[in-house]
């Protein structure tokens, strides 16, 4: 691989994408922004309330706007009034898109005219998306203070074909200081709170993700995976994530850590609507930008809904549990965990499944990652291509440039990993050993392990401890690195909750891993709903499980995250 060459393929620029509607044909609509409605819809105090957002899934979506029960501007003005009611609670968005609404009515439009696009399968579907995916018309910051302000002149691929799937990207949601840890912490977001216990991360570095799909800000978001990062956040908010194989998805146009580990994914509240964002955003197909994307030809397909059979268990499929992923540790925080993956396996075998347990001492986490983990020898070389990368009009040219400021946070645990990536590259002595294991030693590892057991799928849960408390030094407990490293798809479900508690009234969310081999994701997604439809594991957040009165709105309105930083952190690298 000729490193150099790739980075510049990987980061060239999107070509901005040019929207199918007539932005002119809006004006149309209604100026109170309400068509075609029916009484039968919910209330609220005596108001007609047309769509209710709570628990909204895609097909609910669909049904309204299709039925004409609620118009497309309906629908966004219904969301835009959860997120002003509940995100100070969550501090989980750095920005809403100020044409949110501009599109909705858009779309109202290309509805009324028959348009193509309203047959798209995320037609009128609110979403967030992580605020390191470039966006033509929203800053793109990674979370850094520093980076405030940093307009990227183009849409990453993954959301161009986002837009082009008619879904309405409702703004930037907040994540860990350039996706580097699992705390939700940045310099420019502050904290993100997990809505099921404001004590708690949310899981990252997707938690602003997390937390607003979670709290029902809306339908769907997007997040990255280096690591844990689509996983952590969907564990720890009740949430289906999905990480898949390195090379389905275009990973040009987003802010960078690993070219060998990096991937892009949805997180939704139900198995299919995650399969329905995977479908829109593996669309993008071979992207010349990301010549990864070259393994991923043959293996795409346009609809991964279409693999659902509910009947995945009823075949009596071979799984194995990692019992090297569960802790033995007395910590009531572990053993929480335990006990409700144990319940749940005990479900998914009483269903069907035949379990056996896996107890080869080769899949241990921490080893793992000091054989195989290669982000360190990668980071800085991305990081500076991108910073320095035509157009892109970010405030600093390099990442040293960007330390210099002091606009920027460092969690505890990052200390001697932010020291190393200064001092490695990609022609450091064992990166070549790195990559080459990750795939001769892992992956390999892992096809043989399946074969000779005649295995569907691992499973494990993803976080082997509770999701930490604010404050913490790091994101403790996290069993992602094995896909992380092989590059193999995994789908993470709700598995239940821990005992309820004052901070916690309905527990504190615990998620499964279900791995696959390459290029499986359509098997992972059958049987993962299989899985959901038997252990019904998500539970609403008690704390935001109210209905928001909507009412329409002339203009999107201004989020403006609280960016203190909790005790003990500060900006800037830590000394002690």
């Amino acid at each position: 691989m000729h490193f150099s060459l790739t980075l510049g393929r990987l980061f060239a620029q999107a070509l901005i994408f040019s929207s199918v509607l007539s932005l002119a044909d809006s004006a149309a609509i209604k100026s109170d922004g309400h068509g075609k409605g029916s009484d039968k819809g919910n209330s609220n105090g005596g108001h007609f309330v047309p769509f209710d957002p709570l628990e909204a899934t895609i097909d609910s979506i669909h049904a309204a706007v299709y039925g004409q029960t609620a118009t497309c501007r309906q629908i966004v003005e219904a969301y835009i009034a959860r997120i002003v009611e509940y995100n100070p609670q969550i501090n989980a968005i750095l920005t809403l898109n100020p044409n949110a609404l501009t599109i909705s009515d858009s779309l109202d439009m290309a509805l009324a005219n028959g348009d193509s696009i309203a047959k798209a399968p995320l037609f009128c579907v609110p979403m967030f998306v992580k605020d390191n995916y470039d966006t033509f018309d929203m800053p793109t910051t990674a979370g850094v203070l520093a980076l405030a302000g940093a307009q990227p002149p183009s849409d990453a691929p993954t959301i161009a074909a986002l837009r082009k799937a008619g879904a309405v990207i409702m703004g930037k949601t907040n994540l860990q200081e350039l996706a580097l840890e699992g705390l939700c912490v940045s310099s420019l977001g502050g904290q993100t709170y997990n809505p099921y216990d404001l004590t708690r991360t949310p899981g990252g570095s997707s938690g602003g993700t997390g937390a607003s799909v979670a709290a029902s800000l809306a339908c769907l978001g997007t997040g990255t995976d280096t690591v844990n990062s689509i996983r952590s956040p969907a564990s720890s908010n009740s949430l289906v994530g999905i990480r898949a194989t390195q090379g389905l998805i275009s990973r040009s146009g987003i802010v960078p850590v690993s070219w060998s580990q990096d991937i892009a994914g949805p997180l939704a509240r139900t198995v299919r609507d995650a399969a329905i964002g995977l479908s829109v955003m593996a669309s993008v197909g071979y992207d010349p930008a990301d010549n990864r994307t070259a393994i991923g030809e043959g293996h795409r397909y346009k609809d991964y809904t279409k693999f659902i059979t509910g009947t995945a268990l009823k075949k009596q499929p071979r799984i194995g549990v990692l019992d090297i992923m569960f802790s033995n540790a007395t910590d009531p925080e572990i053993q929480a965990v335990n006990t409700v993956m144990n319940e749940a396996i005990a479900k998914i075998a009483a269903a069907g499944a035949e379990i056996v347990h896996i107890s080869d001492p080769f899949y241990n986490v921490s080893a793992l990652s000091a054989a195989y983990d290669v982000q360190r020898f990668e980071f800085r070389q991305l990081m500076d291509a991108y910073l320095s990368a035509p157009g892109e009009k970010t405030p600093v040219p390099d990442l040293a440039a960007l330390v210099a400021t002091g606009k920027w946070f460092l969690a505890p645990t990052q200390k001697t990993w932010f020291q190393q990536v200064f001092n490695y590259s990609t022609w450091s002595p064992g990166y070549d050993v790195g990559v080459a294991g990750a795939y001769n030693n892992v992956t390999i590892h892992l096809m043989d392990l399946f074969a000779s057991q005649n295995l569907t799928a691992l499973i494990y849960p993803e976080q082997n401890r509770l999701v930490v408390q604010v404050g913490s030094p790091g994101q403790s407990g996290r069993n992602g690195e094995l896909a992380g490293v092989a590059g193999v798809p995994v789908v993470v479900i709700p598995a239940g909750f821990s005992s309820p508690n004052t901070t916690a009234p309905v527990g504190v969310p615990v998620g499964m891993e279900i791995l696959g081999m390459p290029f499986t994701e359509g098997p992972l997604i059958d049987l993962a709903d299989s899985i959901e439809s038997v252990l019904k594991a998500r539970k609403i957040p008690s704390l935001f499980n109210h209905q928001v009165p909507a009412k329409h709105l002339d203009s999107v309105p201004v989020i403006t995250p609280n960016n203190t930083l909790p005790y003990p952190y500060h900006l800037g690298p830590y000394t002690n």
